[in-house]
């Protein structure tokens, strides 16, 4: 691919920054469905502060979702309570004490989506509903806390049956050259589908016996390169791994736009992303940076109105470590 602009990564600069944990990997992976409360305890708007004051009392908790019937029309706090005491307006409805502007978590979308808004905007808790509007859940930072210490002890039983299983399957394989080839396409702007390719990619490894702190990169530096393709193209791309006993290389792709200052693409916080793909929670401009920190080599080329190559060089062998 000829191109104008070219950026070499010295695998030497970021090898301190390697390592990516197990918790890391899974606010890449888990959606927040899987981690949020179902069971939510709401509040009429019709209903009296007293009503509310006596929901947070026998539940435990502080501060709760409002519906009128399905809908999600806005949130109160025991903050809204206690302001209410002080004015002496325990008898006021919850209506006219909510917040009716209501940030919202979706349903299917991934953790770490839900760690950047609860840094964004400092809440404890935000309501989740489904790309229907309808409430869905609600999630706290403990609820993320369980989910992933429970999602932990499962997928350490799973990768040791994994690993048991397919660990020799290279050394099986006689050839000059061994390698697998895997290629997903990624659309654009298709956001609900977006970490599927590097889910896939990352079970792949799992059962191929590579080392837990392997995949855990390659899945993160995957899912980010996903997601650019799916934040940035007109047309999407292709996510293209491919495993080889000593690395793992990993290639992003598309016909788009292209990149006119590939130096200042790669400064961290650095992004084009418009505000409404902000406001879903993508975009912030680390994706570039986390995969210079998740690589052992990167290169980024590109073209503007042509289009960008991405290629990811993770290796698979360390002194003890490796595809077994």
């Amino acid at each position: 691919m000829v191109t104008d602009s070219q950026q070499d990564i010295d695998p030497e600069a970021v090898a301190a920054t390697k390592e990516i944990t197990k918790l890391q990997e899974l606010v890449y992976e888990l959606k927040i469905a899987d981690v949020m409360t179902t069971k939510v305890v709401t509040v009429l708007p019709t209903d009296s502060m007293a009503t509310l004051k006596e929901v947070l009392r026998t539940n435990r908790i502080s501060g709760t979702p409002v519906l009128d019937g399905s809908k999600l029309v806005g949130i109160i706090s025991l903050e809204n309570l206690i302001r209410a005491l002080e004015m002496g307006e325990i008898d006021a409805r919850v209506g006219d004490k909510m917040s009716s502007r209501v940030e919202t978590l979706y349903a299917d979308e991934t953790i770490i989506q839900a760690v950047n808004k609860f840094a964004k905007l400092g809440y404890g808790r935000l309501p989740v509903v489904d790309r229907q509007g309808k409430l869905a859940g609600i999630l706290t930072q403990g609820d993320i806390a369980r989910g992933l210490l429970r999602r932990l002890e499962m997928d350490y039983r799973e990768e040791e049956i994994h690993r048991y299983r397919a660990s020799h399957i290279f050394q099986d394989i006689v050839s000059e050259q061994t390698s697998l080839i895997l290629r997903y396409k990624v659309a654009s702007k298709d956001f609900v589908r977006c970490g599927e390719a590097a889910s896939k990619m990352k079970r792949a490894l799992e059962r191929l016996g590579a080392i837990p702190s392997v995949v855990r990169r390659v899945a993160v530096a995957s899912y980010e390169a996903e997601t650019n393709l799916a934040i940035h193209t007109s047309k999407g791309g292709e996510l293209i791994a491919e495993i080889q006993p000593d690395r793992t290389r990993i290639i992003a792709v598309d016909t788009g736009p292209g990149i006119a200052d590939v130096p200042q693409a790669l400064e961290p916080g650095f992004s084009t992303a418009p505000d409404w793909i902000r406001e879903l929670g993508f975009g912030a401009g680390m994706g570039l940076s986390n995969i210079k920190a998740c690589a052992d080599q990167m290169r980024l080329d590109s073209k503007v109105g042509v289009g960008t190559r991405l290629e990811i060089i993770i290796n698979m062998e360390a002194p003890d470590k490796g595809l077994r």
